[in-house]
């Protein structure tokens, strides 16, 4: 007999040294999260693997393998069984039954893998797969052996318990989420900053994100765009704290004091500095942009120089070296792209000058910035009138 399990494999975190548990327990915490409301889930540890199984009955794959698999730090899921019993005769009664189950009597092709870590049980590796696939051959005519290129690979455990699988779904590999600090994200309605977002909480990065709202100039519709990207991003993270920062008047303010064509600089240092204000309150310790080296104008080496020199803290641009379509096939594979392609436009797409410099002056823009007397008014106020939705 065998019992249903979910074997959960992580990646880099086997690497890791002392603090090994450390990110282990915030994954165990993330599947228990994501788990417990639906039912009662034990994750079980075992070397460079975590077990998870269902007390309260025979697990449903469909139930849970969609809850675990967003998790961060994990890089694979394999749904499986359990033996009951440590013996060679166990072994080939489940995987014969498992094939069975599977892959019915479909001509197939097939190989097994065995790996021995609990060297108390007496049988070695290569001997319980050649006896487990002589005895499938036996059993299944449907069946042959492909060792190089086989149709179905099926797994086998021996470790304190002897696990057994041959499905293998791939997950998004990372860290744990939180793992890296705390970062703010300016997150926009397009399809860069949502994806820069997700990427940093791959790395472990916990985040925020701040978003700028020029009502009339954007519409409410523009807003739950965003709204919506910080959703899914919640998918992935568990939760998702978003500041909507009214900028209108901000934005009249500098489009009727600077000139045109260094707007968008302008506007992206405000920008940064209000991030910063709300990173620095939240114990933050960078900012995330969405910024691809060259893809527009505010986007050139010089431009990325002068609105950085706003900020103390570091700017994480995880986007930096990629093009537009590997953005977007990113985008695509976290179900971001649809959402940003909706018709609904960002402040900064709404004041962009005609023809914005692209290699504009540090010393000009501070100087400039330097007459602004109502600026850190208008920054603060800002701020300060910001709406915090908790997703």
């Amino acid at each position: 007999m065998a019992d249903k399990v979910l074997l959960v494999k992580f990646g880099e975190i086997a690497m890791r040294g002392d603090n090994q548990y450390i990110f282990i327990n915030r994954l165990i915490l993330a599947i228990r999260r994501n788990l417990d409301p639906v039912g009662n889930y034990y994750v079980v540890r075992e070397p460079g693997r975590l077990i998870v199984e269902d007390r309260g009955g025979e697990m449903d794959y469909d139930l849970v393998i969609p809850r675990v698999e967003p998790i961060f730090g994990l890089v694979a899921l394999c749904p499986g069984i359990r033996l009951q019993e440590m013996s060679m005769d166990a072994i080939k009664e489940e995987a014969l039954r498992h094939m069975q189950e599977l892959y019915g009597d479909k001509p197939m092709t097939f190989k097994v893998n065995a790996r021995r870590s609990n060297k108390g049980f007496g049988v070695a590796s290569m001997q319980i797969a050649a006896d487990v696939g002589e005895y499938i051959l036996d059993h299944m005519s449907n069946m042959t052996v492909n060792v190089k290129t086989p149709d179905v690979v099926l797994n086998i455990e021996v470790r304190n318990r002897i696990y057994m699988y041959s499905k293998i779904i791939k997950t998004y590999g990372g860290l744990p989420y939180g793992s890296s600090g705390k970062g703010v994200s300016l997150l926009s309605g397009g399809i860069d900053s949502p994806v820069a977002t997700w990427m940093m909480a791959k790395r472990g990065v916990e985040v925020e994100g701040v978003y700028f709202h020029s009502p009339p100039y954007t519409s409410e519709w523009a807003k739950q765009k965003v709204i919506d990207l910080a959703k899914r991003i919640a998918d992935f993270t568990g939760e998702f704290k978003l500041y909507v920062v009214p900028f209108t008047d901000l934005q009249l303010y500098l489009l009727e004091n600077v000139p045109h064509d260094k707007l968008t600089i302008h506007l992206k240092r405000a920008m940064m500095r209000a991030a910063e204000k709300i990173a620095e309150k939240d114990g933050a310790w960078s900012l995330i942009t969405g910024e691809s080296v060259g893809q527009v104008a505010s986007q050139t080496m010089q431009g990325i120089y002068a609105i950085n020199a706003v900020c103390n803290m570091p700017v994480l641009r995880p986007l930096a070296g990629m093009d537009k379509q590997e953005i977007i096939n990113i985008g695509t594979k976290i179900g971001t792209y649809d959402i940003s392609i909706r018709p609904y436009e960002d402040c900064c797409t709404i004041f962009v000058a005609k023809h914005p410099q692209i290699k504009p002056r540090l010393n000009v823009i501070e100087r400039i910035e330097r007459k602004l007397t109502d600026l850190d008014k208008y920054l603060e106020e800002a701020v300060e009138n910001a709406e915090i939705i908790e997703l």
